[in-house]
């Protein structure tokens, strides 16, 4: 099965950026379920855009490396910066 980690951006009325990264093995439905206030309790009530996303052969690979993009907010602040 393939498993993606995804980087999510919404934009807050003060024009900042905030992002959000999970993983998931349907990348369609889940940007769906963020945008329909289903996702994670951080994403309601925001739209979401996916800017980046990593495909993986493994689930536990793919949960390292959310892990790792979770904790790197470098990469996230360049990754946010390039959109």
């Amino acid at each position: 099965m393939t498993y993606f980690v995804y980087l999510i951006v919404s934009h807050l009325k003060n024009n900042k950026k905030i992002s959000y990264v999970g993983y998931t093995n349907n990348l369609k439905k889940r940007l769906k379920l963020h945008n329909a206030g289903k996702g994670a309790k951080f994403t309601r009530g925001k739209k979401w855009k996916l800017v980046y996303y990593e495909k993986y052969d493994s689930k536990s690979t793919a949960m390292k490396n959310e892990y790792r993009l979770k904790k790197n907010y470098q990469l996230r602040k360049q990754i946010k910066i390039n959109i």
